[in-house]
């Protein structure tokens, strides 16, 4: 059986912290200059070079994307096979996270209790910490760091069957409206169909740490994602909410299984930073 070290983990959460908030992916950065390109706003043009010239002084300066560097949402796929030896997985997930935030200057939006004292924990941990376990003997995380401002335009509607496609694209369209210029548009929206309350919410999570150019493998999914980009795209939002055609650059969907009597449908949305970094183990 293979064996991974708590350390090794602990020292590739920390690394992955700094190349996430630090580091646009390069499929963001071209999906901006391409959006500059064809945006017929002078001012959303205007602003899409604005993200581009951020984008690139944050990667050569190592400086964070936004000041927002968000809560640390790790999806992690633990090989059934691996053996994880001197420690505790989460503990080492979560010094990673204190590592990273803390050594790389990231800034620490933590609190520890949610209602009534409200103390950052100085070191944005603990993260949220996503496990599956899965065939193999590796181990893969990604960290896709989550600010509030587009995190506090999620929505989640239990929708019924009867809704149909019809009640999922008003429920799309409803998130990216209410959200307007509050997410810090382009938008990434990921869109979770099925499950129950918390997986639906899941799903839609991990659609929005999907990377930009990434398709469902069901056609039918993949064409629905087209079809929502389009409809979002249409809503004259644009960039920062000034207007134009570049409301989002991506609309990803995740679908799972669910009950007779439900249809549910949930949109979380990253902003223009929609960051994201991944390691395999």
């Amino acid at each position: 059986m293979r064996e991974l070290s708590v350390e090794k983990i602990t020292q590739a959460v920390a690394d992955l912290c700094v190349e996430a908030c630090c580091r646009l992916p390069e499929d963001m950065r071209k999906a901006f200059a391409t959006a500059r390109d064809s945006e017929p706003s002078a001012v959303g043009r205007d602003i899409l070079g604005q993200l581009l010239e951020n984008a690139d002084i944050a990667r050569e300066e190592t400086v964070p994307i936004c000041q927002d560097t968000g809560l640390a949402v790790i999806f992690a796929d633990l090989g059934q096979d691996l053996h994880i030896t001197g420690g505790d997985f989460t503990e080492a997930v979560n010094l990673g996270v204190h590592k990273g935030y803390v050594e790389g200057y990231l800034r620490k939006s933590s609190v520890a209790e949610p209602l009534f004292e409200r103390k950052n924990t100085g070191d944005n941990t603990p993260c949220v910490l996503h496990l599956r376990l899965v065939p193999g003997d590796r181990l893969r995380l990604r960290l896709a760091p989550k600010g509030a401002g587009s995190e506090n335009k999620s929505m989640l509607k239990m929708l019924v069957p009867a809704d149909g496609l019809e009640g999922v694209r008003k429920t799309v369209l409803e998130a990216v409206t209410v959200a307007g210029p509050n997410a810090c548009p382009p938008m990434v929206v990921g869109v979770g169909i099925g499950g129950n309350m918390e997986l639906c919410c899941l799903l839609a999570k991990r659609a929005a740490a999907r990377d930009l150019h990434s398709r469902n493998p069901d056609p039918r999914y993949a064409a629905l994602e087209d079809e929502l980009l389009d409809m979002v795209n249409r809503s004259g939002i644009g960039p920062q909410g000034l207007g134009g055609v570049t409301t989002a650059l991506a609309v990803h969907v995740e679908w799972a299984a669910t009950h007779i009597a439900q249809l549910p449908c949930a949109v979380n949305i990253n902003c223009h930073a929609a960051r994201h970094a991944e390691i395999l183990l």
